[in-house]
């Protein structure tokens, strides 16, 4: 299995060079924004978003200031809206730490969150990255979106797959298209190869949700994510709509029910749990997921060979094969 290590060897020194640069846009005059942020940083994730920014610059053409600059945007966007998500989930963990809001409290979580995309704006306009900036802002609004959306049709449970791909496109994936999209922006291609770059970011992003949705009807023991969590939530992920999709009227409205009234019951989600996973609704997901991969690859094999492409067809890889 392709590792994050493996994945970042062609951009190690843009990495470094980004951290650096990262901290330092992190940076404040008020003592509790900066400790709030020193943590934040002690903590980061996988920098999918930023490693996917400058391998698609440097296969393109290099990594520069633009390229830093929209990277730095959009991992400012991301935790921004992660901290907002904490807050509107009243979620007290985040990557196995405690939550700003667990810590702070929620009041200090939301106003950390604006202080970071009034960051992304600060950034842009000192930079006069206007470009970029539409591009980021673009993706906080459709994610913005597809979070409502997503509320709203949960409050019926009656998603249909052409509606969850509707949400995932604009949750999930069009995040990862961004930063496709920004570091073809920053290398200065042309309008065709962003649009290509474009497509495999978002074939990408797809799977990728597809992946997470995935995870929650696996063993705990293999993935460290409670089994049942999104039925917990009420959440109608792929496993579930297809599983819904090929039963009978009445198991139907009984599955529905169950979510509706005993998603705090664990021997009820675990019905759902099984009910799903006896129905073909991981190997439909699982189908679905392979298919949306292969076509991110299929896109990535039009360029040329470099080490930067190979990289990435490693992140297609990492993204089918990863435990969290």
């Amino acid at each position: 299995m392709s590792t994050l290590n493996s994945i970042k060897a062609p951009i190690a020194e843009e990495m470094k060079e980004f951290d650096v640069r990262f901290k330092a846009h992190l940076k404040s005059n008020t003592p509790l924004v900066d400790r709030v942020m020193n943590y934040m940083v002690k903590r980061k994730g996988k920098q999918l978003r930023p490693i996917l920014v400058l391998l698609t610059a440097k296969m393109l053409g290099k990594v520069n200031d633009s390229t830093y600059v929209g990277a730095s945007l959009i991992e400012l966007m991301h935790t921004a809206t992660l901290v907002h998500d904490d807050v509107v989930d009243d979620a007290d963990m985040r990557r196995g730490f405690f939550s700003i809001n667990a810590l702070w409290k929620n009041k200090v979580a939301v106003l950390i969150g604006d202080y970071l995309l009034s960051k992304v704006l600060l950034l842009a306009v000192d930079r006069k990255q206007y470009e970029l900036l539409g591009t980021v802002s673009t993706a906080v609004k459709s994610m913005s979106e597809g979070e409502l959306l997503q509320i709203e049709k949960a409050r019926k449970l009656d998603i249909t797959e052409e509606v969850y791909y509707e949400v995932i496109q604009q949750k999930t994936a069009i995040l990862l298209e961004t930063c496709c999209v920004v570091g073809a922006q920053s290398a200065e291609a042309t309008t065709e190869v962003q649009e290509q770059m474009r497509m495999f970011g978002r074939e990408l992003g797809l799977a990728f949700q597809i992946k997470d949705d995935l995870f929650d009807f696996e063993k705990v023991n293999l993935t460290g994510k409670p089994s049942g969590i999104d039925i917990k939530e009420q959440k109608m992920t792929l496993p579930l709509i297809n599983a819904l999709q090929n039963t009978t009227a009445s198991k139907r409205k009984q599955i529905i029910r169950t979510i509706k009234k005993d998603h705090n019951r664990p021997k009820k989600v675990a019905e759902v749990v099984d009910f799903v996973r006896n129905s073909g609704g991981l190997d439909y997901a699982r189908s679905k997921m392979e298919g949306h991969l292969q076509k991110a690859a299929a896109i990535l094999s039009t360029f040329p060979a470099s080490a930067e492409r190979t990289s990435l067809e490693e992140v297609i890889a990492y993204t089918g094969a990863r435990k969290k």
